[in-house]
């Protein structure tokens, strides 16, 4: 299937019904959190939903930055500041174990190529 035609397959249809403006704030260190406040299709607050906070930070590996997010159940922007440390300690642990289980799976595969090369005399 070619480029085109796998465009053609999807939809970009705007969901008018669940629009967002985004705002940042940072503390330039560690700290980035988005605001995303409900708007209706003419770009005016949708006051009948609640606005969303979404902390993001990275942090260094050997092979480069680690992206860390997760979304902070906060009403206002002081608890979304409150939640951020708690809310990117349990996302990097997350990603810690995911990064585990791969390593792990990977280590199987590798021990099953390993066992596949074995070699009985006389066969």
């Amino acid at each position: 299937m070619s480029d085109a035609e796998q465009a053609g397959k999807i939809d970009f249809t705007v969901d008018k019904s669940n629009l967002y403006r985004e705002e940042s704030i940072t503390d330039l260190k560690v700290a980035s959190i988005r605001r995303l406040i409900p708007v209706n299709a003419d770009g005016t607050e949708d006051k009948s939903r609640t606005p969303m906070f979404l902390g993001h930070t990275q942090l260094m590996s050997p092979e480069g930055p680690v992206p860390i997010q997760s979304k902070l159940e906060a009403n206002n922007l002081t608890e979304a500041i409150d939640l951020f440390p708690e809310a990117m300690k349990k996302a990097f642990a997350e990603v810690v174990e995911r990064l585990k289980e791969m390593q792990r799976q990977q280590q199987q595969q590798q021990q099953g190529r390993d066992d596949s090369r074995i070699i009985v005399p006389g066969r």
